[in-house]
This record gives structure tokens, C-alpha cells and sequence, in this order.
């Protein structure tokens, strides 16, 4: 399936919501940030689809206001790949886990978590992965400064 197919697919089951293609990146798809746990469930038992293996996901900040959530799906059956994209508000950022549909996005989600700030409400054990348990902030935002790091001037 090409994202135009996987966009169109999910819009015959989801009719009242709308998929279309990222205007940043036309081979990923937008998802409705309110149904993304049905999305993937969706796409990893319907048979034209059957994207049975979770690559990774991951994050790309966007300040002033945005997250882009962006998670890599595989069928070992068809043999397609396709990605897919939630665009979250930066300053409330909350997507529901899909950490109880494949296993390996529990790690996927911590590191997230972690280092975006990005929280994800019904996972199983959502704490730090990489800093420290007192760490304060997400190092991967744009605008967060290391409390020890000394700005030279040029």
C-alpha cells in the first residue's frame, strides 16, 4: 500500500474523521490525535493491512506550539511499510499509549517520555528511561537549557 491507499483505507473505517498526507512529508500519513489507539489497532488486525511489526517511533519538535509524534509500522505479511504522524499541541503533549498493541513501543514511549516530554496516558510504566529520576526538563526540546552549560559569547 502506498500512504495514499493506507490515508484512504483508514477513511472508509474512520468516515467521520479526516487522513491525509503530512504537507512536510508526503509518505507519512496525519492521524486525528483522539483515535490513534483504534488507528493502530485497526491497521495491525485488518487483513489488507496487517502491520503486525512496530518499528520505532519517535519525536521532532516544533516550537513555538508543536510536537510531530511519528510512528514506522511494517507488515511481515504484505511486505509494506508506512508511517504515520500526530501532531500534538508542545505545551499539553499527550497521545494514549500503544504500548498494550506491540510490546517494543513500551520503550519507544518512555524514550519520549523522557526526553520530549511527551506523555502517554494508559502505558504501564511510564518513567524516565534515560536521565536521571531527578532530572528536570527534556533535553530534546529546542528551548531547553542544561542547568550547567556556559554560553560563550562570539
Amino acid at each position: 500500500m502506498t500512504p495514499g491507499e493506507f490515508a484512504a483505507h483508514l477513511g472508509e473505517q474512520y468516515s467521520e474523521h479526516k487522513f491525509s498526507l503530512d504537507e512536510l512529508n508526503e509518505e507519512c500519513v496525519l492521524l486525528p490525535l483522539e483515535i490513534v489507539p483504534q488507528c493502530f489497532e485497526f491497521l495491525r488486525d485488518d487483513d489488507a493491512t496487517q502491520m503486525d511489526y512496530f518499528d520505532f517511533s519517535t519525536c521532532v519538535d516544533r516550537p513555538p506550539d508543536r510536537l510531530d509524534l511519528v510512528y514506522s509500522m511494517y507488515s511481515t505479511v504484505h511486505k509494506h511499510r508506512a508511517q504515520f504522524k500526530v501532531i500534538l499541541d508542545r505545551h499539553n503533549a499527550a497521545v494514549p499509549s500503544v504500548s498494550h498493541l506491540w510490546e517494543n513501543a513500551n520503550w519507544n514511549e518512555r524514550e519520549i517520555y523522557d526526553l520530549y516530554g511527551v506523555f502517554f496516558p494508559g502505558h504501564k510504566d511510564l518513567r524516565r528511561l534515560m536521565m536521571p529520576d531527578d532530572w528536570e526538563g527534556h533535553p530534546l526540546r529546542k528551548d531547553y537549557a542544561h542547568p550547567n552549560l556556559v554560553v560563550r559569547p562570539d
